[in-house]
Protein backbone atom coordinates (compact mmCIF):
# COMPACT_ATOMS: atom_id res chain seq x y z
CA UNK A 1 0.00 0.00 0.00
CA UNK A 2 2.87 2.36 0.96
CA UNK A 3 4.75 1.94 -2.52
CA UNK A 4 1.72 2.07 -4.31
CA UNK A 5 1.10 5.91 -2.41
CA UNK A 6 4.84 6.69 -3.09
CA UNK A 7 3.79 5.80 -6.78
CA UNK A 8 0.94 7.73 -7.75
CA UNK A 9 2.93 10.84 -5.62
CA UNK A 10 5.64 10.50 -8.10
CA UNK A 11 3.70 10.76 -10.85
CA UNK A 12 1.80 13.66 -9.65
CA UNK A 13 5.16 15.30 -9.03
CA UNK A 14 6.37 14.08 -12.32
CA UNK A 15 3.41 15.51 -14.37
CA UNK A 16 3.81 18.78 -12.07
CA UNK A 17 7.20 19.15 -13.66
CA UNK A 18 6.36 18.80 -17.19
CA UNK A 19 3.76 21.38 -16.93
CA UNK A 20 6.26 23.88 -15.42
CA UNK A 21 8.00 23.09 -18.38
CA UNK A 22 5.95 23.24 -20.69
CA UNK A 23 4.26 26.70 -19.54
CA UNK A 24 7.87 28.05 -19.77
CA UNK A 25 8.78 27.34 -23.08
CA UNK A 26 5.32 28.29 -24.70
CA UNK A 27 6.37 31.43 -22.57
CA UNK A 28 9.59 32.08 -24.65
CA UNK A 29 7.84 31.14 -27.69
CA UNK A 30 4.88 32.94 -28.20
CA UNK A 31 6.43 35.99 -25.50
CA UNK A 32 3.54 35.85 -23.67
CA UNK A 33 5.03 38.15 -20.88
CA UNK A 34 5.68 40.31 -23.40
CA UNK A 35 3.25 40.72 -26.27
CA UNK A 36 4.77 42.47 -29.56
CA UNK A 37 3.38 45.43 -30.57
CA UNK A 38 1.83 45.42 -34.57
CA UNK A 39 3.97 47.01 -37.30
CA UNK A 40 0.52 48.31 -38.42
CA UNK A 41 -2.18 49.21 -35.86
CA UNK A 42 -6.11 48.08 -37.24
CA UNK A 43 -6.96 47.31 -40.90
CA UNK A 44 -7.74 49.75 -43.83
CA UNK A 45 -10.98 50.10 -45.48
CA UNK A 46 -11.01 50.16 -49.26
CA UNK A 47 -12.92 53.64 -50.09
CA UNK A 48 -12.73 55.08 -46.97
CA UNK A 49 -10.21 58.29 -47.00
CA UNK A 50 -7.48 58.46 -44.47
CA UNK A 51 -9.10 61.19 -41.59
CA UNK A 52 -7.08 64.56 -42.25
CA UNK A 53 -7.08 64.61 -46.05
CA UNK A 54 -7.23 67.72 -47.74
CA UNK A 55 -11.11 67.86 -48.51
CA UNK A 56 -12.78 70.45 -47.82
CA UNK A 57 -13.07 74.37 -48.48
CA UNK A 58 -9.79 76.18 -49.38
CA UNK A 59 -8.21 78.31 -46.86
CA UNK A 60 -9.13 81.46 -49.15
CA UNK A 61 -13.00 80.72 -48.69
CA UNK A 62 -12.08 79.85 -44.98
CA UNK A 63 -10.81 83.07 -44.62
CA UNK A 64 -13.69 85.09 -46.14
CA UNK A 65 -15.89 83.66 -43.96
CA UNK A 66 -14.03 83.84 -41.47
CA UNK A 67 -14.30 86.94 -38.59
CA UNK A 68 -11.36 88.51 -35.98
CA UNK A 69 -14.65 87.89 -33.29
CA UNK A 70 -14.86 84.33 -33.36
CA UNK A 71 -11.25 83.95 -33.41
CA UNK A 72 -10.29 85.66 -30.49
CA UNK A 73 -12.68 83.45 -28.79
CA UNK A 74 -10.55 80.56 -29.98
CA UNK A 75 -7.46 82.50 -29.05
CA UNK A 76 -8.63 82.56 -25.58
CA UNK A 77 -6.55 78.86 -25.46
CA UNK A 78 -3.62 80.49 -26.04
CA UNK A 79 -3.40 83.63 -23.92
CA UNK A 80 -1.73 81.62 -21.35
CA UNK A 81 1.48 81.53 -23.84
CA UNK A 82 1.63 84.68 -26.17
CA UNK A 83 0.84 88.07 -26.08
CA UNK A 84 -0.90 89.78 -29.11
CA UNK A 85 -0.94 93.52 -28.84
CA UNK A 86 1.48 96.09 -30.34
CA UNK A 87 4.78 95.61 -27.65
CA UNK A 88 3.35 92.85 -25.78
CA UNK A 89 5.85 90.95 -23.40
CA UNK A 90 7.41 88.12 -24.25
CA UNK A 91 6.02 84.97 -22.33
CA UNK A 92 6.38 81.14 -23.09
CA UNK A 93 5.38 81.67 -26.56
CA UNK A 94 6.66 84.82 -28.41
CA UNK A 95 4.72 88.12 -28.81
CA UNK A 96 1.81 87.42 -31.84
CA UNK A 97 1.49 90.94 -33.05
CA UNK A 98 2.20 91.23 -36.96
CA UNK A 99 3.46 87.27 -37.45
CA UNK A 100 1.71 87.38 -40.76
CA UNK A 101 3.93 87.59 -43.31
CA UNK A 102 7.25 87.11 -41.55
CA UNK A 103 9.94 84.74 -41.44
CA UNK A 104 9.19 81.84 -39.94
CA UNK A 105 11.46 81.27 -36.75
CA UNK A 106 12.79 85.01 -36.65
CA UNK A 107 9.11 86.89 -35.86
CA UNK A 108 9.90 88.01 -32.35
CA UNK A 109 13.75 89.40 -31.86
CA UNK A 110 15.61 87.46 -28.59
CA UNK A 111 12.89 84.56 -28.62
CA UNK A 112 14.97 81.45 -28.87
CA UNK A 113 12.52 79.49 -31.58
CA UNK A 114 13.43 76.10 -32.20
CA UNK A 115 16.12 74.83 -34.46
CA UNK A 116 13.21 72.22 -35.78
CA UNK A 117 10.89 75.59 -36.86
CA UNK A 118 13.66 77.63 -37.78
CA UNK A 119 15.14 75.28 -40.56
CA UNK A 120 11.51 74.97 -42.61
CA UNK A 121 12.30 78.36 -43.85
CA UNK A 122 9.80 80.30 -45.57
CA UNK A 123 7.63 83.12 -44.53
CA UNK A 124 3.86 82.77 -42.60
CA UNK A 125 1.67 83.15 -45.23
CA UNK A 126 -1.36 81.31 -44.81
CA UNK A 127 -1.33 78.36 -45.62
CA UNK A 128 1.90 77.68 -43.36
CA UNK A 129 0.17 79.46 -40.52
CA UNK A 130 -2.62 77.06 -41.43
CA UNK A 131 -0.78 73.87 -41.42
CA UNK A 132 1.12 75.17 -38.38
CA UNK A 133 -2.07 76.05 -36.53
CA UNK A 134 -3.39 72.27 -37.10
CA UNK A 135 -0.67 70.17 -36.35
CA UNK A 136 2.33 72.14 -34.99
CA UNK A 137 4.85 68.87 -34.37
CA UNK A 138 3.78 68.00 -37.82
CA UNK A 139 4.44 71.32 -39.18
CA UNK A 140 8.03 71.43 -37.25
CA UNK A 141 9.01 67.82 -36.12
CA UNK A 142 10.93 68.50 -32.91
CA UNK A 143 9.15 71.76 -32.14
CA UNK A 144 9.16 72.95 -28.41
CA UNK A 145 5.31 73.84 -29.13
CA UNK A 146 3.05 71.53 -26.83
CA UNK A 147 -0.24 73.24 -28.20
CA UNK A 148 -1.63 69.84 -30.03
CA UNK A 149 -3.34 71.90 -32.86
CA UNK A 150 -6.84 72.86 -33.93
CA UNK A 151 -8.98 70.26 -35.77
CA UNK A 152 -11.61 72.55 -37.29
CA UNK A 153 -10.60 74.32 -40.49
CA UNK A 154 -13.13 77.22 -39.34
CA UNK A 155 -11.38 77.28 -36.83
CA UNK A 156 -8.11 77.89 -38.04
CA UNK A 157 -9.49 80.33 -40.46
CA UNK A 158 -10.70 82.19 -37.19
CA UNK A 159 -7.72 82.17 -35.76
CA UNK A 160 -5.59 83.48 -38.49
CA UNK A 161 -8.36 85.98 -39.13
CA UNK A 162 -7.77 87.54 -35.77
CA UNK A 163 -3.71 87.71 -36.24
CA UNK A 164 -4.98 89.52 -38.98
CA UNK A 165 -6.30 91.78 -37.22
CA UNK A 166 -3.72 92.53 -34.90
CA UNK A 167 -1.12 93.96 -37.04
CA UNK A 168 -2.14 93.08 -40.74
CA UNK A 169 -0.08 90.88 -42.84
CA UNK A 170 -0.24 89.78 -46.89
CA UNK A 171 -3.77 90.03 -48.36
CA UNK A 172 -6.13 87.12 -48.35
CA UNK A 173 -6.57 84.57 -51.20
CA UNK A 174 -9.12 84.97 -53.23
CA UNK A 175 -11.47 82.12 -52.63
CA UNK A 176 -11.05 78.96 -54.99
CA UNK A 177 -13.41 79.14 -58.60
CA UNK A 178 -16.61 76.97 -58.12
CA UNK A 179 -16.72 73.71 -59.30
CA UNK A 180 -17.64 73.00 -62.98
CA UNK A 181 -19.71 69.55 -63.17
CA UNK A 182 -20.21 67.93 -66.24
CA UNK A 183 -23.74 69.29 -67.39
CA UNK A 184 -21.79 72.87 -67.07
CA UNK A 185 -23.38 74.00 -64.17
CA UNK A 186 -20.98 75.26 -61.28
CA UNK A 187 -21.83 73.45 -58.11
CA UNK A 188 -23.55 77.02 -56.83
CA UNK A 189 -25.93 76.90 -59.45
CA UNK A 190 -26.76 72.84 -59.51
CA UNK A 191 -30.21 72.32 -58.36
CA UNK A 192 -30.56 71.31 -54.77
CA UNK A 193 -27.49 73.19 -53.93
CA UNK A 194 -27.02 76.31 -51.85
CA UNK A 195 -28.91 77.31 -49.00
CA UNK A 196 -31.96 77.74 -51.46
CA UNK A 197 -34.84 74.39 -51.72
CA UNK A 198 -34.51 72.25 -54.34
CA UNK A 199 -36.19 73.22 -57.98
CA UNK A 200 -39.73 72.02 -58.14
CA UNK A 201 -40.83 71.90 -54.20
CA UNK A 202 -42.20 74.76 -52.39
CA UNK A 203 -39.46 76.72 -50.11
CA UNK A 204 -40.28 76.58 -46.08
CA UNK A 205 -40.20 80.24 -43.77
CA UNK A 206 -36.75 78.43 -42.72
CA UNK A 207 -35.36 77.97 -45.72
CA UNK A 208 -36.97 81.20 -47.08
CA UNK A 209 -35.01 83.39 -44.27
CA UNK A 210 -31.76 81.00 -44.50
CA UNK A 211 -30.52 82.79 -47.54
CA UNK A 212 -30.27 85.97 -45.87
CA UNK A 213 -29.09 85.09 -42.24
CA UNK A 214 -25.46 83.88 -44.05
CA UNK A 215 -22.72 85.05 -42.21
CA UNK A 216 -21.03 87.88 -44.12
CA UNK A 217 -17.10 88.40 -44.18
CA UNK A 218 -15.09 90.75 -41.70
CA UNK A 219 -12.29 92.71 -42.84
CA UNK A 220 -9.46 94.20 -41.29
CA UNK A 221 -8.90 94.65 -37.48
CA UNK A 222 -11.44 96.23 -34.67
CA UNK A 223 -10.69 93.10 -32.24
CA UNK A 224 -9.62 93.98 -28.88
CA UNK A 225 -6.15 93.40 -28.12
CA UNK A 226 -5.50 90.63 -25.51
CA UNK A 227 -2.35 90.09 -23.60
CA UNK A 228 -0.85 86.19 -22.70
CA UNK A 229 -1.56 83.83 -25.98
CA UNK A 230 -1.52 79.25 -26.95
CA UNK A 231 1.29 78.75 -28.53
CA UNK A 232 0.26 79.49 -31.84
CA UNK A 233 3.91 82.07 -33.33
CA UNK A 234 5.83 79.20 -32.82
CA UNK A 235 8.74 78.07 -30.70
Amino acid sequence: MGDRTNTIFGWVLFAGIIMLGLSAISSRWFHGGSPERPEQMGYAIEGVAEEGGDSGPDIGTLLAAATPEAGEKIFAKCIACHSIESGGPTGIGPNLYGVLGTPIGKHAAGFAYSSALVDVGGSWDYEAMDAWLKSPRGFANGTKMSFAGLGSAEDRANVIAYLHANGGGPAFPEPAAPEVTEEGDTAADAPGAGPGPVEGAEAGAAESAGGASMDQPVAGGGATANSGGAKIGGR
